[in-house]
């Protein structure tokens, strides 16, 4: 059973955050005295002043960017490496660098180790949307200040990746003021009036509106609770809290109540975005909700359900009144056992812990601005280092502890066992049933979350093992349900509980799941363009699909010819095959041929079932036949454009259109006829017409005339080609060589 990802399946990792790679980033100030600039600045002004500089990154010059602190633990005055948040945009729109328009770069100041932050980025990104992380080198007016974090910002582009829109409201849970131990903050509880202007200095607004859709928020989150589904997404909070008690994130939401993102869909729901996860593994300690100044030893056993039992400082609705219902509870420890699972007990978390440290160990020894020693740096992932007030603990000796604990915790274990996931028919088609089934052993209770657009909600509904849902027999383990199918794709998971523990399948269930592709319908993929050497397939849906199961050919007795590879096709996006035999480089090399004089293509399934098909007329050299627009028009002739959308150029209207240009023997003219005479001739610089070319109605179906001419004869020069048809006379210069 294939398992795909959520928004960002198609999507591969910048080569800017490639953790391989640690970035040189060279920033530049007219101002000697920066540092006194940048701290008053950031004193006075906080995130609303920026000193304006050059900056070189990777090579890549950028001017007058604007430069401040960010950070209020880890900046201070009295520190020459301090974190720095960098707006390439700042004076200069669109500026950017690979696409990224602001850098945020950490100094490190909490964390002997260096890796936390990227560390926890890498693993929460396997479960929700997280911002890409590495490392950079960072100079100010040519002097070295150290190796810093560097960290995808989460703005309108991070949003796009994830989301179909980025418009919407986008709310930074980051209080104006920072109130500790004992404030509320961004705690998202209904204690500020009845009012939205009532929470405007314990939110940051990203978005251009939304302070009224934030309150609306958070009044049913805390007054409303039985619609908490309508206007948040449940399963993604559950997935930060998991992850925040899992890898012990306490500067969080389950701290000081601060440190995230809230971003509404287009479905109205607030989804919930992890940031700054720079003291990660227990480098915070100062408070979780419920107590402070926790000591190492404390935090290892730090229970998750805390809150159901005990009073936190201020309130929590946001973790609290969704742990308050059973099924949400069971759903967050198994986030949790996953997380632990899949990262701290096959010790993943410390491969890769120590791999991230041997990329920068030369760069760490260079930084001679660092707040630890080097030894601290190399036995940090191992041990508790630093004074005894002021200790950070070894993240393997943490999380041995950490997953001690968890493993006798209620809700660990316990859970029912899913197995055997299929579906039938194998290649459903829209309006008829697909019946999904699941051998789960030791469950109550289980349900099927299903979608059928990549970019919608799942819904829900109760799976049976009753004998009536496909299921087989009753009572024997088979759970069944049933979808009718409407949409391009089907995506869905499995839950399934017991009275002891809950389960999903895939375990990284929503932002992983299954997939299920209906048959393609005419219309979704297309043969979309075509020359003497290739053919080009072209997605039309906003959904991707596997090709397996289909076929090209150019003879309507063989249907079947040529099998496509069993591939995914994403949407929106071509796919070339190749008909010149002498290509042999290309992956995808067909045993099809495009004949000169006219012949015919299919895309079907069966020859009862075709996709899409054409039969056209002559080919003409250089030039190519496809749809226009791009993916729904009609067949005409046009200049190839290669794996990218189709362009009609100057065939399109009243244009005249001359290839090639230059040229040496031949001419082709091409204009749009609608079968009226017309004629063509050559004229020299002298204005002398060496050639008159009249030619009667055309019968072209595609209503595209294009004419060869013989110029073989003709001097090196520059000529005019005239064109006269009806009321229009036309002229453009063409050139022999």
């Amino acid at each position: 059973m294939a398992i795909s990802y959520s928004y960002v399946s198609a999507y591969a990792q910048d080569d800017f955050y490639d953790i391989n790679h640690v970035s040189e980033i060279r920033i530049t100030f007219q101002e000697s005295n920066w540092r006194y600039v940048l701290d008053s600045l950031f004193t006075n002004y906080g995130e609303s002043g920026r000193l304006e500089g050059n900056i070189n990154i990777d090579g890549q010059a950028l001017k007058n960017v604007g430069v401040r602190y960010k950070g209020y633990s880890s900046f201070s005055s009295s520190e020459a490496k301090n974190p720095f948040n960098i707006e390439l945009e700042y004076a200069i729109n669109n500026q950017n660098h690979k696409g990224f328009t602001k850098l945020k770069l950490s100094n490190v100041i909490h964390d002997p180790t260096f890796i936390r932050e990227v560390l926890s980025y890498e693993i929460a990104r396997k479960y929700m949307p997280a911002s890409l992380a590495n490392f950079a080198m960072v100079y100010v007016n040519d002097t070295l200040l150290g190796l810093y974090t560097s960290v995808e910002a989460v703005d309108t582009k991070f949003i796009s990746k994830y989301f179909p829109s980025h418009n919407n409201t986008f709310v930074k849970g980051s209080p104006e003021q920072l109130q500790y131990p004992f404030g509320q903050n961004a705690n998202l509880a209904y204690t500020h009036g009845t009012d939205s202007s009532g929470y405007v200095s314990y939110y940051k607004l990203e978005s251009d509106y939304g302070w009224s859709d934030l309150y609306n928020f958070i009044n049913i989150l805390n007054n409303d609770t039985a619609h908490i589904p309508n206007v948040l997404n449940v399963d993604r909070a559950l997935w930060m809290h998991a992850f925040n008690y899992s890898v012990l994130n306490l500067d969080s939401y389950i701290g000081y109540s601060q440190n995230y993102y809230l971003y509404k869909d287009d479905f109205g729901r607030f989804n919930p975005i992890l940031w700054d996860l720079n003291m990660s593994f227990g480098s915070f300690r100062n408070s979780d909700g419920t107590a402070t100044n926790l000591t190492i030893n404390k935090i290892k056993q730090l229970n998750p359900l805390q809150l159901l039992t005990t009073n936190s400082f201020t309130p929590r609705p946001l973790i609290k009144n969704l742990l308050l219902n059973t099924t949400y509870k069971k759903m967050f420890m198994a986030h949790i056992r996953t997380i632990i699972n899949e990262n701290f007990i096959n010790n993943e978390y410390y491969t890769l812990g120590k791999q991230y440290q041997n990329i920068i160990d030369a760069y760490v020894q260079t930084d001679t601005n660092k707040f630890y020693s080097y030894t601290d740096f190399l036995n940090n992932i191992d041990t508790t280092t630093g004074s005894i007030s002021d200790q950070y603990p070894g993240i393997r000796d943490l999380m041995e502890a950490r997953m001690a604990y968890l493993d006798s915790f209620p809700g660990f274990h316990g859970a029912p066992v899913i197995a055997l996931v299929q579906h039938t028919p194998t290649l459903p088609a829209k309006g008829n049933d697909v019946w999904i089934t699941a051998k789960i052993s030791g469950s109550s209770y289980a349900f099927l979350g299903y979608r059928q657009k990549s970019d919608d909600i799942f819904l829900k509904t109760r799976m049976y093992d009753d004998g009536n849902h496909n299921d087989g027999l009753a009572g024997d383990s088979i759970f069944g349900a049933k979808i009718t199918v409407s949409g391009n794709a089907i995506q869905y998971y499995i839950y399934a509980e017991n009275a002891l523990a809950g389960i999903f399948s895939p375990e990284r269930a929503e932002y992983e799941f299954y997939s299920i592709q209906p048959k393609i319908n005419p219309g979704d993929i297309v043969i979309n363009e075509f020359n003497l050497n290739w053919i080009e397939l072209f997605n039309n849906t906003n959904e991707d699909y596997n090709l397996n199961d289909l076929y090209l050919s150019d003879n309507n007795a063989a249907i079947t010819k040529w099998a496509l590879p069993d591939t995914l096709l994403p949407s929106k996006t071509y796919l070339i095959v190749w008909t010149d035999a002498s290509n042999t480089s290309s992956i995808v090399q067909s045993n099809l041929h495009v004949a000169d004089f006219g012949g015919e293509l299919y895309l079907a399934y069966v020859a009862a079932d075709i996709i899409d098909s054409i039969r056209y007329g002559e080919v003409e050299p250089l030039k190519s036949i496809g749809r226009y627009p791009n993916g729904i028009g009609p067949y005409v002739y046009m200049q190839p454009t290669f794996n990218n959308i189709n362009q009609i150029g100057t065939t399109q209207g009243m244009d005249l259109f001359i290839f090639p240009n230059p040229t040496r023997d031949v001419v082709y003219v091409e204009f749009q006829n609608d079968d009226a005479p017309y004629s063509i001739e050559i004229i020299n610089t002298n204005g002398q017409t060496l050639s008159n070319n009249y030619y009667d109605k055309d019968s072209d179906t595609m209503s595209v005339t294009a004419k060869s001419i013989d110029i073989s004869t003709f001097a090196k020069g520059i000529y005019v080609i005239k064109l006269i048809y009806k009321d229009y006379v036309l002229t453009k210069k063409l050139i022999l060589f």
